[in-house]
């Protein structure tokens, strides 16, 4: 029978090998957690690189952000007013199945909409201006009519609004007129987003940029825009590969 001071040595020893032996496994990781510390280090110096670099490119950013900020207010708004309404329509839904039910809570709203986006257009950027309109008078109409269900009335004005903020991310050419002191005068149109509304005359004498806070043209200088929006025409029209360009805005005072 072993002894007590037998048992005691045996399980000390047994004790120091199960240490040892842990101690041996956790070297691997321990290994490991250096390599990713020193791959950190390097990610960081990289972040950090980077960051200098585009500090100069963040500071311009942010000072055309301050240009055009009074533009994108339109943007914000028509997307707040779409977020409100698919609210409501989340909650109508449930009531789909009772076309009676969704057309007395629904019918409210959606004039409701359509007013909201007819004061929107008004109040916008003047492009597509008869495009947009018809848009808007189309809804009017299709209210009235009989035949149109609940749901196809909703999904027809959420489309108008779709493509209501759609406008604010593309670019888009095509042609029109100016009212020149109550002379009507064909022009092409340049659209960049809400934030620039560019005008090139036919015969490539004169452009011009629509300045919202005045409700009018500004009149460009040639010299200095007339490659860019030259330019951004061809783009627009798919003539070139996409491409950076310097869109012209409006400036207080009429100078651009």
């Amino acid at each position: 029978m072993m002894t007590f001071k037998a048992m005691a040595s045996t399980v000390l020893a047994l004790a120091l090998g199960a240490g040892v032996a842990s101690a041996q496994q956790l070297d691997p990781p321990i290994d490991a957690q250096v390599d990713a510390n020193a791959a950190s280090a390097d990610s960081q110096v990289r972040v950090e690189e980077i960051s200098t670099a585009t500090d100069s490119l963040t500071a311009d950013y942010r000072l055309t952000l301050k240009k055009i900020e009074s533009l994108n207010i339109f943007n914000r708004q028509l997307t707040q007013v779409i977020d409100s309404q698919n609210e409501e329509l989340e909650s109508l839904q449930r009531q789909i199945d009772s076309v009676e039910e969704v057309g007395r809570s629904v019918t409210p709203l959606m004039l409701e909409m359509i007013e909201a986006l007819d004061q929107f257009v008004q109040f916008d950027v003047p492009f597509l201006a008869d495009e947009r309109k018809t848009r808007v008078d189309g809804l009017r109409v299709l209210m009235r009519r009989s035949d149109v269900a609940e749901p196809e009335r909703y999904r027809r004005i959420l489309e108008a609004y779709q493509i209501e903020n759609d406008y604010g991310r593309t670019i888009d050419a095509h042609s029109g007129t100016i009212d020149k002191n109550g002379e009507q005068v064909p022009v092409d149109f340049l659209r960049v987003g809400r934030i620039a509304l560019v005008y090139k005359s036919r015969d490539g004498q004169e452009y011009g940029v629509w300045d919202h806070a005045s409700k009018a043209w500004q009149v460009l200088d040639s010299n200095d825009y007339a490659n860019w929006v030259d330019e951004g025409l061809r783009v627009a029209k798919k003539q070139s590969a996409p491409q950076l360009i310097r869109v012209p805005l409006p400036q207080p005072g009429g100078a651009s």
